[in-house]
């Protein structure tokens, strides 16, 4: 493995021009945090494409054997290297998403309607090379493993790789990306008073004892205008709802462009952290007012119930895959804020078993517990029922699977999807027996409105 240090610039201007390699993954800290949003990566031109669908997992569109996650792990562990100390953690691997409806290849769920077979429900490229961003220090690095090159050629592809991104890198853009296009007809698949419905629906199943809580969501979808550019959005986006677990993915058929404050997973050597968000209040322009908001939902009932309940779900899902007793939760219930709302946002965190892999822990608790409810899987299957689509990426979790075993991926909410000339977003919340219809579909509404800010104008 190599690397060169070079002169640090914004990493939205290097994913600018990485982006004309084709590929692009960037993983972004958009708000900058001292732990939390320290890093952001660059990463393009994969060596090779890693994808699920209802047929099982394809590399470069040849299908392999077994379960897709045995088979993404069987495909890491061909390239395993360690990595650089010091420097920043993604230094080559995995990097891309997976959908919330991978779901159906872990657990036997009720199946949407307009579930796709053939959209792939997990997509990520291998990366040899990645730039990588230590924000705090103000330091930048390209990295290469060299691979897929075997022995004495992985050096050599690897100070090529170097140099062609180097290239990339000095070369401006050839014109800047275009601003968003006005105003867009956003429609819904729920009216307030449907979606208020389905909330008085999970509350009878709720008092029923099917289960304690339920995540449901809206999905708003609009037609773009010619030449729109998700990447240019996205670089709004980043402004308007910055956000420590951001990201920008892009693929011949789709982009991704998510503002997430949210993180699923992370793995480092044996150490996992979750940090579930549950609990949510809006913010204010009135400096007064807004600390009040934020001392309410500190004190709220409902919020506060709502978060240990997952945090409970979530320390169950660890304790299949960590050791014995090392389950912890050092923060519970910490308050985080954001451009558009403060959150309750509780820290989960365990050790690896021996032998178990970051494919092992994503199979243990994917989808997270925060945008799914408890029980999990009769959460689902009312989720499924009540919003009658298949959610795709929203819920689903965005980031990187290192090829030295590390990984870190987020909750893709605040994350909109492009796909066929079509712009799509999804907003939800939790739902409890303590929940007011009316101000969970206005939760919604607070949840979204930076995204709906990005793209210049809101929803009609």
């Amino acid at each position: 493995m190599l690397h060169e240090e070079i002169e640090p610039l914004d990493p939205a201007v290097a994913a600018a021009r990485l982006r004309r390699l084709g590929g692009l993954a960037f993983l972004d800290s958009a708000m900058r945090h001292e732990t939390l949003g320290r890093y952001a990566f660059v990463a393009a031109s994969p060596f090779a494409c890693f994808t699920v669908d209802a047929g099982g997992a394809c590399l470069d569109g040849t299908r392999l054997e077994g379960p897709p996650l045995a088979a993404l792990d069987g495909v890491l562990a061909r390239y395993r290297c360690a990595t650089i100390p010091g420097l920043p953690p993604f230094q080559g691997g995995a990097a891309g998403f997976v959908s919330y409806d991978f779901a159906h290849h872990l657990e036997r769920l009720a199946m949407p309607p307009d579930l796709d077979p053939a959209l792939p429900t997990m997509r990520f490229g291998l990366h040899d090379t990645v730039l990588a961003f230590d924000l705090v220090a103000g330091r930048a690095f390209l990295i290469s493993t060299g691979h897929p090159s075997e022995g004495a050629g992985r050096e050599s592809r690897a100070r090529e790789r170097i140099a062609a991104f180097s290239e990339a890198l000095s070369a401006p853009e050839t014109e800047p990306p275009s601003a968003p296009a006005g105003r867009l007809d956003w429609r819904s698949n729920f009216f307030a008073g449907p979606y208020r419905d389905a909330i008085e629906r999970v509350r009878e199943y709720i008092l029923a004892g099917d289960i304690y809580q339920a995540n449901i969501a809206q999905t708003f979808q609009a037609t773009l205008p010619d030449g729109f550019d998700p990447f240019a959005l996205y670089q709004r986006l980043r402004q308007t709802n910055a956000a420590p677990f951001a990201a920008f993915l892009e693929y011949p058929d789709l982009a991704i462009a998510s503002s997430s404050p949210e993180r699923f997973l992370k793995l480092t050597g044996d150490a996992v952290e979750a940090r579930p968000i549950k609990g949510t209040a809006r913010r204010s322009p009135d400096p007064a007012e807004d600390h009040a908001l934020a001392e309410a939902l500190l004190a709220s009932e409902k919020d506060r119930a709502e978060n240990v309940m997952i945090v409970d779900l979530m320390r169950n899902d660890l304790s299949r895959v960590c050791e014995a007793d090392s389950v912890e939760v050092p923060v519970l219930c910490g308050l985080e804020s954001y451009a558009a709302v403060h959150h309750l946002v509780s820290v989960v965190t365990g050790r690896l078993r021996p032998g178990q892999t970051a494919t092992d822990l994503v199979a243990a608790t994917f989808p997270g517990g925060s945008i799914t409810g408890a029980p999990k899987l009769r959460a689902m299957d009312i989720i499924t029922e009540i919003e009658r689509t298949a959610r795709e990426i929203y819920c689903g979790s965005i980031g990187y699977l290192g090829f030295d075993g590390t990984m870190d991926l987020n909750i893709a909410i605040r994350t909109v999807s492009f796909r066929g000339g079509r712009a799509r977003l999804s907003a939800g919340g939790g739902i409890t027996v303590l929940s007011d219809p009316a101000a969970e579909y206005e939760e919604t509404f607070t949840k979204a409105v930076k995204v709906f800010a990005s793209f210049e104008d809101g929803p009609r």
